[in-house]
This record gives structure tokens, C-alpha cells and sequence, in this order.
């Protein structure tokens, strides 16, 4: 299989899945017809099938054009519309992708912005792509969130006085609403080229959608490999049999294990590539699982960097955790230790051992010292790392999560609590429209 889930360290009974299957037939059921509570949000389900073939090609042909005319590509966006580019370049590419010189690269540097407040991180990014041939695309549903929308005035600026109106309009590639919004009017009185963020695809759901496609293209990725994989995912989670679904096992594991009282979920790698995916994941699942006081809070540890620090804490510390592995069964590199005469650091026991052999080793011993230690793991078994399996995987989290929230009694396509701090800055920055709250912080202040 492209992805299985081994439950064998789980420390489930088969019966606290049984005894909930009902719930999840009912919550799959509701997903897949578009039934269920959030339903306007439920376009992701089918995309892999649905998707516009125009818009897809004309996607390749605007990533083609990036390709020939810069060196770097600002990707301009903030939660879901920069994490799942980011995640998918980032497992896809080397982890030097931008230091690389450019005839290894199958595209342009690429570096994000608007995905924070640091005027420092803006300064020194204009800063250093003064010389560099730039291109931009700009995400946003609205335009006037904040952090993107302050980002892309200044490389607005900063491209206009660099090449003029007429060839930075042609730098300028603009992923958002449809017909409305701030960000639409712009686009169309500049005659940038745009793309659509569909209506009823919340922005951690839109991998799949030219939201990440776009960037994702440029890299020099192949997309339709992408796309395969999830397609395949919608046709294989969908499958009825639990024993035959991963997917349903992973989502049912998870709601068994919140049950029994852990609120912390921790998703582990064992490779750098995937450190970005996992940023992704907690967008996924931080949004759509955390209303009502419920919810799993969404971790992430990267080993075995991270048994130097926070290894000792899952071990050792309270119980109210449970890990999800995500290990990659095909190896991505053939490096080996080699014998050395001195043999100072004693590591000579390890001649000839492949690296990622080695990598295994401490997967292995870690899982079995976490479960001795009480942490119940699942592992998800990615059989290897490229185009297709990334775009199955996704797919693979994405209907879990909205399993999940079914099963939790919860929304999972909305995200109410993200407008409180919104307000809260607004005011504090005196934004027209919220004097009474002004008056209100700034005195709790």
C-alpha cells in the first residue's frame, strides 16, 4: 500500500474501535455526500477529480513563465495559503534548495513572506533579493488580512520601482477570490494574472487547489503526479472495510485515545523534508479540531534532533500524550558510515551501515522506549517520499480531520476563534470601527 497505519503499539482494544463504528459511517457518510455541518466548506472532498483543467494548465504554463523570468519567487501568504507549498516544497526539495546553484534547481528560489510581523524578516528579504530577478505570488481570499496585505504593498513598491508599472504587473501573480474582494478589485485594475481561490475551500484545505499549486509548480514539481496522489486517496479512503481503510484508522485511533483522556497529540519524523508538513498538519487539525472546549492540541517533534530536548518530557513526563509517527519506508540516501583507523568517537562498530539504516535503528528503539514508557504510538507508513505519495498523504490527513471533527461534534471547516485576537489588534492599532474597544484594552493595559 502507498500508506498504511500500524496500530500494533497503539494499546487499543479492536472493541473501542467497534464500538464506534457506527459514528464513523455516519460521519463519512455526511463528508462524502456533503451533508454534514460545514458543508459549504466541503469542496476540497472531491477536488482531485473535480478540479478546472483550465485553470490547472494555465498554472503550468504561469509556473513555466516564473521559471524563465526570475531567480527567486516571493510567495505572499500566511496560514493555509503559504504552509501547504511550503510543506510540500520543503519534502520534495533538497534542504538547501535555495543555496543551490541554479542549473540543480528545477526552478527559482523560492522564500515566503506575509506569513508574519517582523519588520526585521521583511527588511532583510527586500534587502536581499535587490540584485536577483523577482517574481511574486501574492495569496489571499480577502486581501486585507493583514500580514500579506502589508507584505505585498512593499513588494508592490519594491517591484515597480525595480522594473516600472508595465513589466512588474508581468512579475505579479495573484491567487484569490473569484469576484470579490480587496485584493480582486486590485488585480483586475492592474491586469495581474489571477487565479481562484474556490468559495467553498477553506485556505488549509487548498493544497490541491492553484492556492498551492502555483508555488508548488514553480519549484518544479510535478503537479499531476500530485494531484494522482489524491486522487488516489479519494478513491481508496473511501473504501467501507476498517481494516482495509487507514484512513479511518487513524481517525478512529485518534478519537479512542482523546476518550481515554489524552489531549495532546505529537506527530514525529525521523527526516527534516518533513518538517514543514507537520507545521501544516497543525494548522489542519489545530483549526478544525479546537471549538468548544474540545479538541486534540496538534504537536510536533522532529528526531532525532529532538530526543536531545524534548525527548525526556514524552518519556518521563505526564501522560496525557500520544505520538504519530510518519516514517518513510524507501530510503533517500544510499550514505554510508565508513571505518576510520583511529577510530577516536568508537564508531567503527558501524562500518558499512547506511545512514538511513541507522535512522531506522533509532526510530525503532525510540518507539519501543516511548511505549515501555506509557506513550501509545501510531505509525503511518509512507512508502516513499515523491510527488505522488506527498499528494496521497494529504489527501489522506485532510479527510481524517474532517472525520475527526464529525466525530468530536464539532465544525471542523470553520475557525471562529482565530477573529478574537484580530479585533483585539485592530483596536490596539486604532483601526476605524473599534474606538470602544480601544478605549477598553488600552485601560486593561
Amino acid at each position: 500500500m502507498s500508506i498504511r497505519f500500524d496500530l500494533s503499539y497503539a494499546n487499543i482494544d479492536p472493541s473501542e474501535f467497534e464500538n464506534r463504528f457506527d459514528q464513523l459511517a455516519k460521519a463519512n457518510e455526511d463528508l462524502m455526500n456533503k451533508t454534514g455541518v460545514g458543508n459549504d466548506f466541503l469542496g476540497w472532498v472531491d477536488y482531485p477529480l473535480e478540479y478546472d483543467k483550465e485553470e490547472f494548465a494555465r498554472i503550468k504554463t504561469a509556473a513555466k513563465k516564473i521559471q524563465n523570468k526570475c531567480d527567486a519567487l516571493v510567495v505572499i501568504g500566511i496560514g493555509g495559503s503559504y504552509l501547504g507549498s511550503k510543506a510540500v516544497i520543503s519534502a520534495l526539495t533538497s534542504p538547501f534548495y535555495n543555496e543551490e546553484p541554479r542549473s540543480k534547481r528545477n526552478g527559482p528560489k523560492i522564500y515566503f513572506a506575509g506569513q508574519n510581523i517582523s519588520g526585521k524578516y521583511l527588511e532583510n528579504l527586500l534587502a536581499l533579493l535587490q540584485d536577483q530577478e523577482v517574481c511574486v505570488n501574492v495569496i489571499s481570499k480577502s486581501g486585507t488580512t493583514t500580514e500579506p496585505a502589508m507584505a505585498f504593498r512593499f513588494f508592490k513598491k519594491f517591484l515597480e520601482e525595480k522594473y516600472g508599472k508595465a513589466e512588474a504587473k508581468e512579475r505579479i501573480f495573484v491567487t484569490t477570490d473569484q469576484s470579490r474582494g480587496a485584493l480582486k478589485f486590485m488585480a483586475d485594475e492592474e491586469a495581474y494574472e489571477t487565479f481562484v481561490i474556490p468559495d467553498d475551500i477553506g485556505g488549509r484545505y487548498s493544497v490541491f487547489t492553484a492556492v498551492g499549486l502555483l508555488p508548488i509548480a514553480a519549484a518544479g514539481i510535478d503537479i499531476d503526479a500530485l494531484m494522482d496522489g489524491g486522487k488516489s486517496g479519494f478513491e481508496d479512503y473511501k473504501k467501507p472495510k476498517f481494516e482495509k481503510n487507514p484512513c479511518y484508522q487513524y481517525a478512529l485511533y485518534r478519537n479512542v485515545l482523546y476518550n481515554r483522556g489524552k489531549n495532546i497529540e505529537i506527530l514525529v519524523d525521523y527526516d527534516p523534508s518533513l518538517e514543514y508538513l507537520a507545521e501544516w498538519w497543525k494548522q489542519l487539525f489545530g483549526e478544525s479540531d479546537g471549538k468548544d472546549g474540545k479538541g486534540l492540541f496538534p504537536a510536533a517533534v522532529h528526531f532525532s534532533t529532538d530526543l536531545h530536548s524534548l525527548g525526556q518530557m514524552i518519556q518521563d513526563g505526564p501522560k496525557n500524550h500520544f505520538e504519530t509517527l510518519i516514517v518513510i519506508d524507501e530510503d533517500q540516501s544510499n550514505l554510508k558510515v565508513f571505518r576510520d583507523e583511529k577510530n577516536l568517537e568508537g564508531l567503527n562498530y558501524l562500518d558499512s551501515w547506511e545512514i538511513d539504516a541507522i535512522n531506522e535503528k533509532a526510530y525503532m528503539g525510540t518507539l519501543l522506549a516511548h511505549v515501555d514508557g506509557g506513550v501509545p504510538n501510531g505509525i503511518i507508513h509512507l512508502k516513499k517520499l515523491d510527488a505522488f505519495h506527498i499528494g496521497k498523504l494529504i489527501y489522506f490527513f485532510e479527510k481524517a480531520c474532517g472525520l475527526n471533527g464529525y466525530l468530536l461534534g464539532v465544525n471542523p471547516f470553520d475557525q471562529p476563534g482565530v477573529e478574537a485576537y484580530k479585533k483585539n489588534m485592530f483596536a490596539l492599532l486604532h483601526k476605524p470601527g473599534y474606538e470602544d474597544l480601544t478605549a477598553e484594552l488600552e485601560e486593561r493595559l
